[in-house]
């Protein structure tokens, strides 16, 4: 049971292995997810900044979270301040930060071949 002293995540969290797929395949679309817990009793902003191989990193990406509620951000619908979509078919990295702690799972539903896969993980 959670009380007033309990601080549950962090407001840093890595994810190092992102991938938004070019091509889709059947009705279900390729995507992938932040997936954030607000535990706590303030509503979370986040900001989610991008980083590639070989490209300058993409700022501006922000959503929030209410407190004690989760937020899935759609990679393939989150749009920037500059108005920048996430690109498809190029790997990249994310750094997700937040005003107040909360947890973060990154989910990837990968539907470029007609077994679909789907993968889930902690963030760091």
């Amino acid at each position: 049971m959670l009380n007033e002293n309990t601080t549950l995540g962090k407001c840093q969290w890595l994810i190092p292995d992102a991938f938004y797929p070019v091509k889709d395949t059947g009705e279900y679309v390729s995507h992938e997810a932040v997936c954030v817990l607000n535990a706590g009793e303030i509503d979370a902003e986040i900001n989610i900044t991008l980083y590639f191989e070989n490209a300058e990193p993409m700022e501006g990406f922000k959503a929030f979270c209410k407190a004690k509620r989760t937020n899935h951000i759609r990679m393939d619908k989150i749009v920037s301040e500059k108005g920048e979509k996430v690109p498809r078919g190029v790997p990249y990295a994310m750094l997700v930060t937040s005003n107040v702690p909360v947890v973060c799972q990154y989910s990837r539903l990968d539907t470029t071949q007609a077994e679909m896969s789907f993968m889930g993980l902690i963030a760091y």
